[in-house]
């Protein structure tokens, strides 16, 4: 068993009452939400009701909520839903450091004869804001960028886009790792994506917030559940899990981002003491998302140090574990810039509300345990 499992931005481990909630579910609540009578009426209300507290949570009074796979359904939803719906070809501004499932649907839209624009990151995160305003400026009808980036911690979409933006464009705001971690209000974005997996629910269900007016091609067709734009029957047991879990995470307080963020820099304290020379991707730590720090052991490969921290019982990553088993070197660290040799150097460390103090000095102590002995055969 681990000893300290750092690597919360690939998943998290179910709260008790996500579990508690789902094998309710499936035992007494199984009933098809669609059906009209009785025990299928009470499952569509919890239905409802878990949509109505989502809402609640993102002050998105007035918005809808559609409930899909996950994260990676709900950004292509987001992205070839509103694009399919406008007419000619379209203009899509999308930071050049997105998770795969949002890259991977602008490059379908590439192949449709649309032109996507790739808004670059500076090495601190500071998006582009000059070729942001030329997309703009050329007419963009929509823009796409990430609530907080999943390998560095980056804080993108937010206020900040949606007063840049102005309004000129549609704003899609993937916030899979921000969301309740990260205070966010529907006001800045008209789509916004979360996953349950990321915030201790059952991987498999995710949603959708889409602000009113906002008109989206459906990519699943059938039955037309949820509004007609994504057919197929309900996935019950998982929306209870979700909404138990987001219970869960707002029962820890408003301080809880607070706690998180001074548990990640008593990490990074703690590694910076015992590796002198370690580097921290993406700027200041304390600018980032309180759960996320990337950092960078000189002439240890990432992978490398992965396995060596996994041998005392430390699980951590080298980047989205979407794409880790594909990519030898980070693409959002190589897309802002730092050489790809430094950024073979990268280990990911995120945190959730339950990480210990204990974990986190166990993980220091490894780290420096495992870079003590592993450059010592450093390539020179």
């Amino acid at each position: 068993m681990a000893r300290a499992y750092l690597d919360n931005s690939a998943t998290t481990k179910p709260c008790e009452a996500a579990v508690a909630a789902m094998t309710e579910c499936l035992r007494e609540g199984w009933h098809n939400p669609s059906s009209v009578y009785r025990p299928a009426v009470d499952a569509f209300r919890q239905v409802r009701q878990v949509r109505e507290d989502i809402l609640e949570t993102v002050r998105g009074e007035g918005c809808e909520l559609i409930f899909t796979s996950g994260g990676t359904e709900a950004n292509n939803l987001a992205i070839l839903g509103a694009v399919e719906r406008m007419r000619g070809k379209q203009v899509v501004a999308v930071s050049a450091v997105e998770h795969p499932s949002v890259l991977a649907a602008c490059e379908r839209l590439t192949q449709l004869g649309h032109d996507v624009r790739t808004i670059g990151v500076s090495r601190e995160g500071e998006l582009d804001w000059e070729a942001l305003e030329a997309a703009l400026s050329d007419g963009a009808s929509l823009v796409s960028v990430m609530q907080v980036n999943n390998e560095t911690g980056w804080l993108l979409g937010g206020e900040r886009l949606h007063d840049f933006v102005n309004g000129r464009a549609l704003v899609h705001v993937d916030g899979v790792q921000g969301y309740l971690r990260v205070p966010f209000d529907m006001k800045w974005a008209d789509l916004y994506t979360i996953s349950g997996h990321k915030l201790h629910g059952p991987k498999g269900v995710g949603a959708l917030v889409v602000k009113k007016g906002v008109k989206l091609q459906p990519q699943h067709v059938g039955g037309g559940q949820e509004g007609a734009i994504r057919s197929g029957t309900e996935n019950t047991p998982g929306i209870m899990g979700l909404g138990a879990a987001v219970k869960d995470m707002l029962a820890l307080g408003p301080d809880m981002s607070q706690r998180l963020m001074e548990k990640k820099l008593r990490l990074v304290a703690g590694i910076r003491e015992a590796v002198l020379d370690a580097i921290v991707n993406g700027g200041a730590p304390e600018r980032c998302a309180p759960h996320i720090v990337n950092l960078g052991f000189p002439g240890v490969r990432g992978e490398v140090m992965l396995h060596a921290l996994e041998g005392e019982g430390v699980f951590v990553s080298t980047g989205s574990a979407c794409s880790s088993k594909k990519l030898k070197v980070s693409a959002v660290l190589t897309a802002a810039g730092v050489p790809a040799r430094e950024a073979e150097w990268a280990v990911r460390f995120s945190l959730s509300p339950h990480t210990t103090d204990e974990e986190i000095d166990y993980a220091v102590g490894a780290v420096a345990r495992q870079y003590d002995l592993l450059r010592r055969f450093q390539r020179r």
